[in-house]
């Protein structure tokens, strides 16, 4: 099965190098990976520098500095380097660009937008304006549409799941610690003690050929560990049936990111 890790990081100014994360995949059977860049760096060259090192093992989501004075013309610059996609927020701005405008250039250039934010901000109407403007532009709802460890009834979260009526927009599956608290006591095999129903949500929202995994390494080395991030969601049974964990694990990422 192929599997591709579609939310990870490295850098050398943050987080971690780019080999820390090949160990996790290679001793985990993962095939490739979409690096994303972190916030706050504006800079993409150490993930350029290094995905071309490794051909068609990985792709790229930069930053633009929002305070650019050419953030259009820079997003180009960054997609003729290589760039598979652009990271920015529901309700990103920019010094010297209007509201839809990077969104738009996004789509002609032919570039993913992963987009980061938490479960108000997806499910704000002033997000849905954003996506109805640019249809041609395809959106990730990065981190589960940020829902987070959640309380029921998932209000703002179900709200937000109803951008899976539009066709362009997607959304990443994390590990099960990022949605779940940390049991108190830890057993050998992967077991926390209340799983919410926000898988299944999603699956009923989305269907699984719009469903893409992502590790959030190294953030989730402090929660679950590489592993048992994909574990948690490899082993749910909300992708049991079918062919279900193959679009999941692989197969969406593949589609979207163009592996």
């Amino acid at each position: 099965m192929l599997i591709i890790d579609a939310h990870c990081h490295a850098g050398n100014n943050w987080f971690e190098p780019i080999e820390l994360l090949e160990f996790e995949m290679d001793r985990n059977g993962v095939d490739k990976a979409v690096l994303i860049q972190h916030g706050g760096t504006y800079d993409n060259t150490y993930l350029f520098e290094e995905a071309a090192k490794r051909p068609g093992r990985f792709k790229i989501a930069v930053l633009v500095d929002p305070e650019s004075r050419d953030p259009l013309g820079d997003l180009a610059r960054l997609a003729e380097q290589g760039a598979a996609g652009v990271r920015m927020a529901p309700d990103g701005q920019f010094a010297n660009a209007g509201p839809y405008d990077i969104w738009r250039r996004a789509g002609e250039l032919g570039l993913v937008v992963s987009s980061i934010g938490n479960a108000p901000q997806f499910a704000a109407d002033d997000f849905s304006r954003v996506l109805d403007a640019c249809p041609d532009t395809h959106v990730i709802l990065e981190h589960l549409a940020g829902a987070g460890i959640a309380e029921p009834p998932y209000a703002d979260y179900a709200k937000a799941l109803r951008h899976g009526e539009r066709d362009h927009i997607s959304i990443k599956v994390p590990g099960l610690g990022e949605i779940c608290a940390r049991p108190p006591r830890l057993l050998p095999e992967l077991e926390f003690d209340c799983v919410p129903p926000l898988f299944e949500m999603a699956k009923d929202a989305f269907g699984v050929q719009r469903m893409m995994w992502g590790s959030d390494f190294p953030p989730s080395a402090g929660r679950e560990g590489y592993a048992n991030a994909l574990r948690g969601v490899f082993e749910h049974p909300a992708f049991a049936a079918g062919h279900d964990i193959e679009w999941v694990m692989g197969k969406t990422a593949a589609r979207v990111w163009g592996f």
